[in-house]
């Protein structure tokens, strides 16, 4: 099967006084599954349909392999669409579901058995094509869904939160699946979710949108080990925020006061002025937990915390430590011995540097 680029080149869509998609560029390489993420409303959506061809932009291009495809209809373009419904004929079987694009494109009926057969084998559903939608989980209807989608060798899949109407356990083995059938098949993939262990788990890179707008293009560990600004640390995982004022700086590191506490975070970009405002983040499971007392001589980031609740999560127990005069943050552990500290007991915290994200201060 072979792979294409696409290219989103100054991409806008507005319905009415609304802007959904704000001069969105960015471009898909070949073989690559590349993910949309962002909240309800973001725009993720109404872009994956207009690289489908369901919706015009109001301004920009399309572009795949190069080719400007702005101008052609749904139709006449070599994509294959999952979408969220999964949208089977109940009144078809499975082969008939899968044979539909087929006969549209004239194959004749060696031809479809054969390429049914196949499509039937990559999805693990083999001798399952008598059977009829109703008769199929959810899960498998979603396989076929993909299959239907894949089996007319497009350039490129388009998948709209295809996961969102399966159980957890369900969604967890689909995740797998998908990303199986995408790796054998090194079909070039744009796929739309809400969900970010979907996007992190599932994705070469993650294009993350809010109001229509990009705030961030990259790997899954880029956007979380370090992400460009708020929002994205906030959206990707859990994080703690905190904001002060700039007391030291130089090319290497960074001193932020907040309150009577001092925090050291690392400087990767430009150096603050000493007096401004500046604002970082660190998520909680870097955050470190020690009995009271101890590892708090003459370290760095080293505090007293009081134990203000916890939420006993399973796999993760989440205290919140109050540090200082009222500093709240977030910290995760790793459960291998049940819940370790109680409301009001005092305990030593860690904020390791290393693990501390300067972020840009709106305005």
């Amino acid at each position: 099967m072979a792979s294409a680029s696409v290219r989103l080149d100054h991409v806008t869509r507005t319905f009415g006084d609304a802007i959904a998609v704000d001069d969105v560029s960015f471009e898909v390489q070949p073989g690559e599954f590349l993910t949309m993420l962002g909240p309800s409303g973001c725009g993720k959506t109404t872009l994956l349909r207009i690289i489908a061809g369901f919706i015009d932009p109001s301004g920009g291009d399309i572009y795949i392999n190069d080719e400007r495809i702005t101008a052609v209809p749904a139709h006449k373009r070599q994509t294959g669409m999952v979408f969220q419904n999964y949208a089977l004929f109940p009144h078809m079987t499975v082969f008939d579901n899968l044979a539909y694009g087929l006969r549209l494109r004239k194959l004749g009926r060696p031809d479809i058995a054969s390429k049914v057969d196949e499509a039937l084998a990559l999805i693990r559903l083999d001798g399952y094509g008598d059977r009829y939608p109703r008769q199929l989980s959810g899960g498998q209807q979603q396989r076929v869904a993909l299959a239907r989608a894949i089996i007319i060798n497009p350039d490129v899949l388009l998948l709209d939160e295809p996961l969102s109407n399966l159980d957890y356990k369900l969604r967890l083995a689909m995740r797998n699946e998908i990303r199986r059938i995408q790796r054998d098949t090194g079909i070039t993939t744009v796929f739309v979710t809400h969900d970010q262990a979907e996007a992190l788990t599932m994705s070469d890179r993650i294009v993350i949108l809010s109001h229509g707008r990009i705030m961030q293009i990259g790997r899954p560990t880029d956007v979380y080990e370090n992400p460009s600004n708020k929002f994205v640390a906030d959206f990707i995982g859990e994080a703690n925020f905190f904001d002060g004022t700039v007391v030291a700086s130089d090319a290497s590191e960074v001193a932020i006061a907040l309150g009577p506490l001092t925090l050291y975070a690392p400087l990767n970009g430009e150096a603050p002025q000493v007096g401004a405002k500046a604002s970082f983040s660190v998520r909680p499971e870097r955050l470190r937990i020690q009995p009271d007392g101890a590892g708090r001589e003459a370290q760095r980031n080293v505090y007293a915390a009081r134990v203000e609740d916890h939420d006993y999560l399973g796999a993760v127990v989440r205290y919140y430590l109050r540090l200082g005069d009222g500093l709240m943050v977030k910290a995760d552990e790793h459960n291998v011995s049940g819940i370790r500290y109680r409301s009001g007991e005092t305990v030593s915290v860690e904020i390791p540097p290393d693990d501390c994200f300067v972020l840009p201060v709106a305005g």
